[in-house]
């Protein structure tokens, strides 16, 4: 068969070529004196020259693709530790904000015991000014008396020098007298201007020392209301975190709460007088904001014992919190923790600072460890490799506690994770998903 009509359909031009580097070869073999040959045709070349490049360009694609995959992992590690930087920075930032409220509660205990040295000084001058008003009233009756004591002094003098004449060593005498009163009427008169002018004196310096404690309590006030509403606010971010992880914030804070319980004694009203004081309604306030700020303190002592972050590095769930076919058995069954599908011997970190209650082999969760994190707040985790961590040791959050394996009724590798709090456990996705909030703010 001619090789040039074989290729008649491809083009006169085009077959020539391909004739011209793939010509038909043949292959001998000598064997005891027969010779045999067989035939390797234009288009049995071409086939085994297009599975060549079929081969090799599928190598490349692959090759291509995992260098590609190991990139994308490499800028996903990347993003976590920015992830771990940011957060650490905002560790740094809620500690300055704690300082700068401790630095400003200082200032106004400070400011508090300057208006309490300002209240007495008043008080003492409102006793001065009682006393000083007494004196005048002394005063003026002194003056009465005196007035009707020259009046009977004249009508005397009028009757003596009627008889003057017969009694004039008398009338020297009387007059004597009568100078000695006039001087004492001068001297009281002098005495009582005095204490006027004293008075008037004291009124302004009182008049001054309101307005002076009015302006300090209205800026005192308005510092007060303003730290009480930042607190406010910072308060409510917290609660909105915590009530996404199916806890209610006043249970926490409840069981944070170490204050004794135990108290008593009798019932004494207590004196409403203080509230009308120029620094009575910023005494409440201050107490209001002091409550405000335990409050708020506490809620960030609870906020670092929430386990608010994943136990792996890098995940996938491969069974989710609540009803599930059993892996097992395919039947219809109740599943309360989340299992993280990672690759076998993958680092298990701690989710947040506690006690290790447990760790040893726990049945079908194989390998187990059982974190306290105090508050009724505690953590579990199943189907470990390896553990690395002892009963009553205290770890810290992301210290790496564990390996990931398939220990334990397991159909393979993965991390079975649950959270409790008073004895409840809750989904941990839900508290994974306020970790986040809690890292973008």
């Amino acid at each position: 068969m001619n090789p040039e009509n074989e290729y008649a359909g491809w083009g006169t031009r085009t077959a020539r070529r391909i004739l011209k580097w793939l010509p038909e070869r043949q292959v001998h073999f000598r064997t005891e004196g027969r010779v045999r040959f067989f035939r390797i045709s234009t288009r049995a070349q071409l086939f085994a020259i297009s599975t060549a490049l079929v081969t090799g360009g599928w190598l490349g694609f692959t090759s291509h693709s995992y260098i590609q995959h190991d990139t994308v992992v490499a800028a996903k590690n990347g993003q976590i530790a920015n992830a771990r930087f940011a957060y650490r920075s905002l560790l740094g930032e809620v500690a300055e904000y704690q300082k700068k409220f401790n630095n400003i509660t200082q200032d106004l205990e400070n400011n508090h015991g300057l208006m309490l040295g300002l209240v007495e000084k008043n008080t003492s001058l409102q006793q001065n000014l009682k006393s000083v008003a007494r004196q005048l009233v002394e005063t003026e009756g002194e003056r009465e008396r005196i007035r009707s004591v020259r009046a009977s002094l004249r009508g005397k003098l009028s009757n003596l020098e009627d008889s003057m004449r017969d009694v004039t060593s008398r009338n020297f005498e009387l007059q004597d007298n009568l100078s000695s009163v006039e001087t004492d009427l001068q001297v009281a008169l002098s005495e009582r201007n005095q204490a006027l002018f004293d008075g008037s004196h004291m009124r302004r310096q009182i008049k001054h020392l309101g307005t002076r404690l009015t302006d300090l309590q209205d800026n005192n006030e308005t510092a007060v209301e303003r730290l009480t509403n930042q607190t406010l606010a910072y308060i409510g971010n917290i609660e909105r975190v915590v009530e996404i992880t199916g806890i209610k914030p006043d249970q926490l804070v409840k069981l944070e709460d170490r204050r004794p319980e135990g108290q008593g004694g009798p019932f004494i009203p207590a004196d409403s007088t203080d509230d009308k004081l120029p620094g009575g309604v910023l005494k409440s306030k201050l107490v209001s904001l002091d409550a405000h700020l335990s409050r708020w303190e506490t809620l960030q002592s609870v906020m670092k014992r929430l386990p608010l972050s994943a136990p792996l590095d890098t995940y996938r769930i491969t069974s989710s919190f609540g009803k599930r076919r059993d892996p097992m058995n395919k039947r219809w069954s109740a599943h309360y923790g989340t299992d993280f599908g990672a690759p076998l011997k993958s680092p298990v970190y701690a989710t947040a600072p506690g006690t290790v209650t447990h760790a040893g082999w726990k049945g079908k969760y194989g390998k187990f460890i059982e974190i306290n994190h105090g508050a009724g707040v505690i953590t579990r985790y199943g189907h470990l490799n390896k553990i690395l961590v002892k009963r009553g040791q205290k770890v810290g959050f992301r210290d790496k506690i564990g390996l990931l394996g398939s220990t334990g009724r397991s159909t393979g590798a993965h991390l079975h994770y649950e959270t409790a709090f008073n004895k409840k456990l809750l989904n941990p996705l839900r508290f994974i998903k306020a970790g986040r909030n809690v890292f973008q703010e």
